[in-house]
């Protein structure tokens, strides 16, 4: 039974009493009252036959005489309170015996005591008292028993999490260290790094690579009309092709469906993919602006953000431009697939401007704003576009589109400028495949 159905079940039940007194006439009366005030009332004329009822069931309240044969109420309580320590223990004594009533607080534990013959009004109000008492405790037990769940659901979901990163990272990590030795005086070419980390992106089939590719492309956009430098709008597309990286380490069932599907401890979970990305990318040393971006992804420019709470110019850039089209792209992926294109990007932009000096800085909202256009329609103004096969290329020739193989891997970026050794190695990969590639070409001018 869930939690919830547990407390809705605990709420619909009525409060069950039992009542002790070795003296009929005294249970009649006590049972005719309290079943006027719904109370599910059982009675017992003895301490042993009580006690056997408690074994079997529990109840909110436990009502006992104090002056009984064979055994009085301080002992029968006392027992009570070791079988039923949350039921609430209430005494009847007909006598001002105050070494007994002691003895019933200290041995049975009473949480109150009623004077025989009592006022209905107030054994009433005594007893719902009791019963809210127990309520209580019963709601706090099967809240702390949720949150509890949650914890260790939250610790067993860290430590295979642990063990995921560490298994699938190790790939990646080697693959860079590689890089790393190998391209030692090629430091500056970061694009093959970037281009083998988006194809594992591109290879999984729960993370659209597509979705990434037009995240860069915005990010590009934003930052030529920041008018940053040249180095910075290089950097600029790869955290948008790399800000899922780091769900590659983490299980599908986290991101293979909308985030407000998840629960509290799985969306919790989620939201660490960027320090994953970071650990990853940790061996890329020469790509560090692009894990600080991809680390910081999800700061706010109020302060509001993840995971440092870092506020307006203290989140760098490039973390507030990937926030920016990341967000806008999300926005376009969510509208109504049955507006046109352009209503689709306009929707988006609109979202975007909503949070604007709180969400994110005005001056990126301003350079998308700007750069809208470009978003909407691909760029061919540069040049003109043919459509050819490998056999055909040319050295200086810029690929308008970014080339990928018929599985969805991506071959060359965008903007790719052709020499020598990428013309050979499509000529090869060409000469396997039954048909030659079509590929999108911008004579330079």
């Amino acid at each position: 039974m869930t939690d919830i159905a547990q407390l809705e079940q605990l709420k619909q039940q009525p409060p069950s009493i039992l009542c002790l007194d070795d003296e009929a006439n005294v249970l009649k009366s006590l049972v005719r009252l309290l079943r006027q005030y719904k109370f599910d009332v059982s009675v017992s004329t003895s301490g042993q036959d009580a006690l056997e009822k408690m074994h079997a069931k529990e109840f909110d309240v436990v009502i006992s005489d104090m002056r009984m044969p064979h055994m009085s109420g301080a002992e029968f309580l006392a027992k009570a309170r070791k079988i039923a320590p949350d039921s609430q223990r209430i005494l009847l004594t007909g006598f001002s015996d105050l070494e007994s009533t002691i003895s019933a607080v200290n041995e049975g534990g009473i949480h109150a005591y009623v004077q025989k013959p009592w006022q209905n009004d107030h054994l009433i109000s005594v007893i719902q008292s009791g019963v809210e008492k127990f309520r209580l405790k019963k709601q706090n037990e099967i809240l702390q028993f949720h949150v509890n769940q949650q914890n260790l659901q939250l610790k067993e979901l860290n430590s295979n999490l642990e063990q995921l990163v560490d298994k699938r990272t190790k790939q990646i990590r080697n693959v860079l260290k590689k890089l790393e030795v190998a391209n030692e005086n090629e430091k500056r070419e970061h694009q093959s790094t970037v281009e083998l980390l988006y194809n594992f992106i591109n290879a999984n089939p729960y993370l659209d690579g597509k979705i990434a590719e037009s995240i860069a492309g915005t990010c590009t956009q934003i930052a030529r009309y920041l008018n940053v430098s040249q180095k910075s709008i290089t950097l600029a597309p790869m955290a948008g092709y790399l800000a899922q990286i780091g769900l590659l380490a983490m299980d599908p069932e986290l991101y293979n469906k909308p985030i407000n599907k998840l629960n509290e401890v799985q969306r919790k979970t989620f939201y660490t993919h960027p320090s994953i990305s970071q650990l990853m990318l940790m061996p890329a040393t020469h790509l560090s602006d692009v894990s600080d971006a991809i680390y910081h992804q999800f700061e706010r420019y109020n302060g509001q953000g993840i995971p440092k709470g870092l506020a307006k110019n203290d989140i760098p850039i490039g973390a507030m431009v990937l926030s920016v089209a990341r967000d806008y792209w999300e926005h376009y992926e969510q509208s109504d697939p049955l507006l046109t294109t352009k209503m689709r990007h306009e929707v988006a932009l609109n979202n975007i401007k909503l949070g604007s000096g709180s969400l994110y800085h005005p001056k990126i909202v301003k350079s998308l704003e700007a750069s809208h256009v470009q978003l909407m329609a691909s760029d061919t103004s540069i040049g003109s576009i043919k459509v050819i096969c490998a056999q055909e290329l040319e050295e200086s020739m810029t690929l308008a589109n970014s080339l990928h193989s018929h599985t969805g891997i991506m071959l060359l970026p965008k903007g790719h400028v052709f020499n020598s050794k990428s013309i050979v190695k499509l000529q090869q990969l060409e000469a396997k495949k039954p048909t030659p590639f079509r590929i999108m070409v911008k004579t330079a001018k």
